[in-house]
């Protein structure tokens, strides 16, 4: 099996951070990273009324006026900026995905859909980690983004009652995934789990799998020693991703690593 060309250089990506991940903020970590995820961005009428909800406990949130616009302008200030974007979206219709996906198609960027947040208000209308219960709804929102030719990613998590992540991410990778998302939480060797399991279920004539970005607690060379062990592709950092100090060890110990096979 041949290992996947990652969709961005370095192998190293800054992951969204609700409300508080933009273009300005994609700039200041572009010398350091290969792909920035803006967002997350609810996208339809019940995803913005969960997000209105979270604002009111104090949880930051993207609610311009015209989602798929906001993109758009988000994208454009990008565009002479060296990083691959990528757009992180929350939807409980499948129609604002499909138009999320063109945007980000149009652009170059990758359209990320979020299978990840655990937020009760995301989670009751379908949206967020609930996808991962429901894995055709999951697999159709994939589909739908996949046919804009959007290169297409999905964010997803570990320890989620109920969920097998390495099946899940066989279905989303049948239904056209380029790339598998994973915040491991505390559970780092499922990313090993969902490599083989993709690799296995990857036809030999195909020759590649979908990349896996692993996330979760990447700070420095022991981390990214360890994700890249397990077999991922890349790696994305979370809360840190405005910290040019571990942006800067983490680029350091990807680039090392692929050029010697080791962080060290």
């Amino acid at each position: 099996m041949t290992r996947p060309s990652v969709p961005f250089s370095p192998a190293v990506a800054a992951a969204s951070l609700s409300g508080q991940s933009d273009a300005e903020w994609a700039k200041a970590a572009a010398p350091y990273v290969g792909c920035a995820f803006l967002g997350g961005i609810a996208l339809d009428s019940r995803s913005r009324d969960a997000a209105r909800g979270m604002r009111k406990r104090d949880r930051e949130e993207f609610l311009p006026d015209d989602p798929i616009e906001f993109i758009r302008t988000q994208l454009e200030a990008l565009e002479d900026v060296p990083i691959r974007a990528g757009i992180n979206v929350r939807s409980s219709a499948v129609e604002p995905i499909q138009e999320a996906a063109v945007a980000c198609a149009s652009a170059g960027a990758i359209l990320e859909v979020n299978a990840h947040c655990r937020q009760e208000e995301m989670c009751a209308i379908g949206c967020g980690e609930s996808l991962l219960r429901n894995t055709d709804r999951l697999c159709e929102y994939v589909s739908v983004a996949a046919e804009t030719g959007a290169t297409v990613s999905v964010k997803v998590r570990t320890e989620v009652d109920g969920v097998d992540l390495p099946e899940t991410a066989r279905q989303v990778a049948a239904a056209g995934v380029d790339v598998v998302h994973v915040d491991a939480m505390d559970s780092e060797p499922v990313v090993g789990a969902v490599v083989d399991t993709l690799e296995a279920g990857t036809d030999a004539t195909v020759g590649r799998r979908p990349v896996v970005v692993a996330n979760n607690g990447v700070r420095d060379r022991e981390t990214v020693r360890e994700y890249l062990g397990y077999g991922a592709d890349a790696v994305s950092v979370g809360r840190p991703s405005d910290d040019p100090e571990v942006l800067s060890r983490v680029r350091e110990a990807v680039v090392k690593w692929f050029e010697n096979g080791t962080a060290d």
